[in-house]
């Protein structure tokens, strides 16, 4: 289970200097990132329920609780419902700029760049990857190849296999979603052990189909067990990669949302357990903004930080978010 303490070893520090309102960022020797949601699962579930490898992520950096969901009552409130969740993630924005308000039928403003569209237009060089149980993510909500997404592209995709019904015929209850994470996740550890792409996300999705269908229950827990094992194998493949090479990678492990105190099968309101969720972390230059409840939309310039991406004033201005990374 969890351990509560906070790990705090700093063993380097990133140099930023104010220039001209931009941030810019000094990176480490080769590094990389790569970023773990896994769907609907509140941290008061995350810390009752045993998850060894998010215990041993956190155990190198640090653990604790955060939100989504945007200022209640202010324009930048946001649904605590997946995809709005990713896309705060992914821009750094709240919804009333990234326009995504639902799962389906949604049409995101891409004038609020996401993580992958700032990397590919600072640093082209750099490696980009999706391992998704969700085609969604990368075709709508990045908007790969949309002109006006920035007509950026991947350079690994592994998603689609949720339409594979020869590899994955649909099974009662949704469990070929569980197959299908198992896929996405040996996948994710392969390509990382073996290409180290500069920056991926990886996405699971089953555990939240299973508290739709059960709540509160002991499958969900079960579910969540098992999102630690297909998390235990990215990990490997990023020890295995930092141990073949001289790379300084950045895990982080978060949710998209709670779920109702009530049942467990529903979220999507401002209740306090639907606004909490949880960050992992293996980074040691954590500041003390990440122990105090951070919000998601803080991931995205910590990633960027970490990469030592200059986000450009044109970009920076419209972030809702702020950098726990020293």
């Amino acid at each position: 289970m969890l351990n509560r303490r906070l790990f705090t070893t700093a063993l380097a520090w990133l140099t930023l200097t104010v220039l001209n309102n931009t941030v810019q960022a000094q990176p480490g020797p080769g590094s990389k990132a790569v970023f773990v949601i896994v769907d609907g699962i509140p941290a008061d579930v995350i810390e009752r329920v045993p998850t060894p490898t998010i215990d041993a992520i956190a155990a190198e950096g640090g653990y604790g609780r955060a939100t989504v969901g945007g200022p209640i009552g202010e324009p930048g409130e946001t649904p605590t419902i997946s995809a709005p969740g990713y896309m705060s993630l992914i821009t750094g924005t709240w919804a009333n700029k990234h326009n995504v308000h639902a799962n389906y039928g949604i049409s995101p403003d891409y004038r609020y760049w996401n993580l992958f569209r700032l990397v590919r237009s600072e640093k082209p060089e750099l490696q980009l990857a999706i391992f998704s149980t969700w085609t969604d993510n990368r075709k709508i909500l990045l908007g790969e190849g949309l002109a006006e997404g920035g007509n950026w592209r991947f350079d690994m995709v592994v998603d689609g296999l949720e339409t594979d019904e020869v590899r994955f015929p649909r099974r009662p209850l949704d469990a070929h979603i569980a197959d299908i994470d198992n896929a996405v996740s040996r996948e994710a550890a392969r390509l990382i052990a073996s290409e180290g792409p500069d920056l991926s996300w990886v996405y699971l999705q089953y555990t939240d189909d299973v508290a739709h269908k059960y709540g509160e229950s002991v499958e969900f827990e079960r579910a969540v067990v098992q999102m630690d094992k297909f998390v235990n194998a990215i990990w490997l493949g990023v020890l295995a990669r930092q141990e073949a090479h001289d790379e300084d990678w950045l895990v982080i492990v978060t949710t998209d949302h709670g779920r109702d105190a009530v049942t467990g099968r529903t979220h999507g309101a401002q209740s306090k357990r639907e606004r909490t969720i949880w960050m992992a972390t293996n980074s040691q230059r954590l500041t003390p903004d990440f122990y105090a409840m951070p919000e998601i939309v803080d991931i995205y310039p910590s990633i960027a930080t970490h990469l030592g991406i200059t986000i450009p004033e044109q970009v920076a201005r419209h972030l809702d978010g702020a950098s726990f990374i020293e």
